[in-house]
């Protein structure tokens, strides 16, 4: 078992994330894709359409002007309309299964002294916490409105110098751990959301850099992979082009940048998924790691269990 409870340096940080996926990522993934799957295949359906749309008006040649695209967007408007409503509500249900799925599991690993649980426990408890979860994503919906406000402003000034651009990691990876944080010392039923939220600005504020220095470097880490990846369709389907290019085949040049277009999308969206909760696992290490050096959780914990030996 993962030790979570414990102090950690920087290196630390990166080193037990990748030791907690290497002993439990089989688990954690299994039972991920188990309670989400649902949700990313009807979002996968909805991307499929979207992106088909895309690639026959752009690369069709059915089309040829902005004009003849806004024609036939109002021509099948309340189909348009449907479709993006029915995104919208599966895209935050989604959200929020996924991004309460992490301190959850987390909660029973710490409950069950390991990966010793299985779906229904899980489920379980995300039928006790769902009012908690609700609260949270409204509190933290009203809450992100100031602070993204003000998060848009320090990058816009960050991007203006090439040295600052290095540091937008940096302020994505605050405002993600805070929230993350927040929503898992409010899941353990110890404080209400706004303590919640102020004990996660303590908790990050004990160890500022080290911590936010991690994240923003998962952050950039998951940016540079999901780019590598999903370049690897668009080389071949450029390849693929300039072949038919040659042979002057318009129609297969169409279809070609098509299957490349969408293969982008799927490719982007299973690994943007896949690297966003690997980020979360190590937002759950940092919290745990916090949390020890500030309450001495397990420290108690093991004079406790000699206490009660003696």
């Amino acid at each position: 078992m993962t030790q979570l409870h414990k102090p950690r340096t920087f290196s630390d940080f990166f080193q037990d994330t990748f030791s907690f996926l290497k002993h439990n990522g089989k688990h954690f993934f299994g039972h991920y894709i188990t309670v989400n799957g649902v949700f990313l295949i009807i979002m996968m359906v909805i991307l499929y359409f979207f992106s088909t749309f895309y690639t026959d008006i752009i690369f069709g040649g059915n089309m040829g002007s902005m004009n003849s695209l806004d024609a036939y967007i109002n021509e099948n408007a309340g189909l348009f309309i449907m479709v993006f409503i029915l995104f919208l509500i599966v895209a935050i249900i989604a959200w929020a299964v996924s991004f309460a799925y992490m301190p959850l599991y987390f909660k029973l690993y710490i409950k069950h002294g390991g990966k010793h649980f299985g779906i229904s426990e899980i489920v379980a408890e995300y039928r006790a916490n769902i009012g908690k979860i609700l609260v949270f994503l409204f509190y933290g919906f009203l809450l992100a409105i100031p602070l993204t406000i003000a998060l848009s402003i320090g990058m816009f000034m960050l991007i203006i110098t090439i040295v600052g651009m290095l540091l937008i990691p940096l302020f994505v990876g605050a405002f993600s751990l805070l929230y993350n944080m927040a929503l898992m010392e409010y899941l353990e039923n110890k404080r209400s959301i706004w303590n919640s939220f102020g004990y996660a600005w303590t908790l990050m504020a004990s160890k500022f850099w080290p911590s936010v220095g991690s994240v923003g470097l998962f952050f950039m880490m998951a940016y540079i992979v999901q780019s590598i990846l999903s370049m690897i369709p668009y080389i071949f389907g450029m390849v693929n082009m300039f072949t038919d290019l040659e042979s002057g085949n318009a129609e297969a040049i169409g279809a070609t940048m098509g299957i490349v277009m969408i293969a982008m999308f799927f490719l982007n969206f299973f690994i943007g998924t896949f690297l966003g909760v690997v980020v979360q696992i190590n937002q759950g290490i940092v919290f745990f790691s916090l949390k020890e050096g500030l309450e001495n959780t397990n420290t108690k914990s093991v004079i406790d269990e000699i206490g009660s030996g003696e």
